[in-house]
């Protein structure tokens, strides 16, 4: 990997969710690019998965930090701003995903997704604010959504719902901030083959629902999402501010083979 300009690799990332799966491969994607990365996670820990080489860790920065307390949310991307640098870039990407047929689907269960995939990553960026808007060379909020934000999938309707909600934020975020230097893009994964959906993306009903229905004939691997998160903030956001980019392999716009 090669090293971002350093105009942009200034600052610090903070990234909630960060020990395992997606967050802690784009974490990994933005220390080897020369970025300071906050690890956020309730542990505190670090990354659970993987080992990063010494020179990696020396910019990685393990926080506790728990994206349903509004406190310790507080506390985490204060210590960040104390930094050399400071907080300049903030990716939501902590989340739950609870399956459940619609019919039986408690309110405390639609509610727990709500609190983390949405209220949690609306008070990130709230408590981000005030230190992003304090950078002099611009800074960037991205938001890991999904592209169950525009599709009917049954089962899935809290799901669904907050990554929704996710994406509407997003815009109205990037709307209120522009002024402010803050850009704020929302990052749309399709199926990613990480280790919880592992067993379910190997069966062979599911492997030929791919080949018929995905142009790229398969889910998409978290490192390849986490590098086109990552290289994202290596140039200039601001044209892109408000936007839900797609990286789904092109699954949600195709009408699949028959």
């Amino acid at each position: 990997m090669t090293s971002a300009n350093s105009a942009y690799t200034d600052g610090i990332v903070a990234v909630t969710g960060a020990s395992r799966g997606l967050g802690a491969e784009i974490a990994m994607a933005l220390a080897e690019r020369g970025f300071t990365v906050g690890c956020l996670s309730r542990k505190g820990i670090g990354l659970e998965q993987g080992e990063p080489s010494e020179g990696l860790k020396k910019r990685m920065i393990n926080l506790a930090c728990d994206v349903t307390d509004e406190a310790s949310i507080a506390a985490a991307l204060a210590e960040l701003d104390g930094r050399e640098g400071g907080l300049r870039y903030l990716i939501n990407n902590a989340g739950i995903h609870l399956l459940g047929a619609s019919r039986d689907f408690s309110n405390d269960d639609f509610r727990q997704v709500l609190e983390t995939n949405v209220i949690g990553a609306f008070a990130a960026a709230r408590a981000a604010y005030p230190y992003l808007r304090a950078q002099s060379h611009g800074s960037a909020i991205i938001n890991i959504g999904s592209f169950f934000d525009r599709l009917a999938t049954p089962h899935n309707t809290a799901y669904s719902a907050s990554k929704a909600a996710l994406g509407a934020m997003n815009r109205c975020l990037a709307a209120e901030w522009a002024k402010d230097g803050i850009s704020v893009v929302n990052v749309a994964p399709g199926y990613i083959d990480t280790d919880i959906a592992r067993d379910y993306l190997a069966q062979d009903e599911v492997k030929a629902y791919f080949a018929r229905r995905v142009p790229i004939g398969r889910p998409s691997q978290s490192e390849e999402v986490a590098d086109f998160t990552a290289r994202l903030l290596q140039g200039d956001l601001t044209l892109l501010t408000g936007e839900t980019i797609y990286v789904d392999g092109g699954h949600s716009i195709d009408h699949g083979r028959v």
